[in-house]
């Protein structure tokens, strides 16, 4: 775009009164802009997590956080998530799982391809399979919500109450505000309290 062009729609902006919308809207992308890599992004978002008390708003930072999560960076580890969720939704199983083994392959530090995985296998019933890609998740993301509240889920399952509640205490470390892991953990703590008695 010439200069001059640039300088004409300055100008028509001013004009038409939306100068200072112009300014404000780079004044947003530049706090945005420092924030630059994913990490980054991330980072601010649990900490904005774990300060929020409001559920409605805690649920709406948990979205944006698996938003970030979801984006591989590359656009082939993409598109065959897309293609497992795809296999997913009509119950196709071996090909999701086929097809979540190359996303791993491909990009074995993508978070999203393990804990993906880790559901599926916990759908089909393989606690033991699902558990192992669980721990991969938490080492990769010790602060994946999600896949602690599928490792507290298989180990209340498995009858391993003091374990599922700490998977439940470490999950409201990091997203205090969930109301159901705060009834989970509360269910557990009431269980253990009657067997101590």
């Amino acid at each position: 775009m010439s200069s001059s062009l640039i300088l004409a729609g300055l100008l028509a902006a001013s004009a038409a009164g939306t100068l200072p919308a112009l300014a404000a809207d780079a004044a947003q992308a530049s706090v945005t802009s420092e924030l630059t890599t994913p990490k980054q992004r991330i980072d601010t978002l649990f900490t904005e997590l774990k300060r929020e008390r409001d559920q409605d708003k805690a649920r709406e930072i948990s979205n944006r956080i698996r938003v970030e999560w979801q984006d591989s960076g590359s656009a082939t580890t993409n598109l065959l998530m897309q293609w497992a969720a795809k296999a997913v939704e009509t119950n196709k199983q071996a090909a999701a799982l086929d097809i979540l083994d190359q996303v791993i392959a491909l990009s074995p530090s993508y978070v999203e391809g393990w804990n993906q995985r880790a559901t599926l296998h916990y759908q089909m019933g393989n606690y033991r399979k699902s558990m192992s890609d669980i721990n991969r998740v938490l080492a990769i993301e010790p602060r994946h919500f999600g896949a602690l509240a599928g490792m507290a889920a298989i180990l209340t399952s498995s009858g391993q109450d003091e374990l599922a509640l700490r998977a439940w205490e470490q999950f409201l470390d990091i997203y205090p505000a969930d109301r159901k892991a705060q009834e989970q953990l509360g269910t557990l703590e009431e269980k253990l309290a009657g067997n101590r008695t």
